[in-house]
């Protein structure tokens, strides 16, 4: 079964609404139970790719049981994104490559773009729907600045 290109963006769009609105169990009903998250920049610096964060499904869930705990920016996160491409490789499987802007409004009312980048999802098309396997944020933007959280 293929995956076609509104499911696919209807999953990222699902996924981005939940990291949104905190709503770390809806993000998580959308991920597979193998399911692996990283954050990777390139840094001209160094001149190679860095891994910034990488957990499984597992230590995803512990982590957003402690993220009210976290420093963190005061405000709220909008994620905006557009779909690239959605290649399939077989057997319900694809890849789903985005392009995204965090933007983060603080308590005054002022928006300011926080990070950007692209979405590289693998996902798979099961009887429950579409699920995340795997989400590489590969982002373009190299200081966050303090307090800020995962997953972007």
């Amino acid at each position: 079964m293929n995956v076609s290109r509104d499911d696919a963006a209807n999953l990222v769009s699902r996924a981005c609404a939940c990291l949104d609105a905190e709503d770390w169990s809806g993000f998580l009903d959308l991920c597979d139970p193998g399911f692996c998250y990283r954050i990777t920049v390139r840094s001209p610096e160094i001149r190679r790719e860095m891994v910034w964060f990488k957990e499984n499904y597992a230590g995803l869930e512990a982590m957003f049981r402690v993220t009210p705990e976290h420093l963190r920016r005061i405000g709220t996160l909008f994620r905006h994104t557009a779909i690239g491409s959605v290649e399939a490789t077989g057997n319900g499987v694809a890849i789903v490559r985005s392009t995204f802007l965090c933007i983060h409004t603080d308590m005054s009312g002022r928006s300011r773009m926080m990070a950007a980048g692209r979405y590289i999802d693998e996902v798979r098309n099961t009887a429950q729907g579409l699920r995340l396997l795997n989400r590489e944020t590969r982002l373009e933007t190299r200081d966050l600045g303090v307090g800020s959280h995962v997953p972007i």
